[in-house]
């Protein structure tokens, strides 16, 4: 049974809540390869990315967490998108553009109160960090 709202994941009871609930996180790699322009990776623009969150009003309803790696670094540029029963794990966002698209669905997000479905251009760069059980 799920015990608790703060804890929809797990089965047993959660003993620490918090008071600021948000409907997702967005966590972007920026760390050893992804993003690191100097050894010929595509840039992430972690500025342009925590100005864009701050001014669409975004961090209050959807996290932004720019962290130092998320690994896999065979795959650089990582965002790894995070909500009640949702986990999406993206690479290789080589593009603005679609740093663009990515804000933009937060904030159409943000709108329906409800992280929706990722624009289509992100169908490609879907992956899994993690080894899948045998069935």
């Amino acid at each position: 049974m799920i015990a608790d709202k703060a804890c929809p994941m797990t089965t047993v009871e959660c003993p620490v809540t918090t008071k600021r609930l948000v409907m997702g996180q967005v966590l972007v790699c920026s760390g050893c390869c992804c993003g690191a322009v100097s050894r010929g990776k595509p840039e992430v623009p972690v500025e342009w990315l925590k100005q864009e969150w701050r001014s669409r009003g975004l961090l209050e309803k959807l996290q932004l967490t720019i962290s130092c790696c998320l690994g896999p670094c065979d795959i650089t540029n990582v965002v790894r998108i995070s909500g009640p029963g949702t986990e999406i794990w993206l690479g290789k966002i080589d593009r603005f553009e679609l740093y663009s698209k990515l804000v933009d669905w937060a904030a159409e997000s943000k709108e329906r109160g409800a992280l929706l479905p990722l624009p289509t251009e992100f169908a490609s760069l879907l992956f899994t960090p993690f080894h899948l059980a045998d069935k």
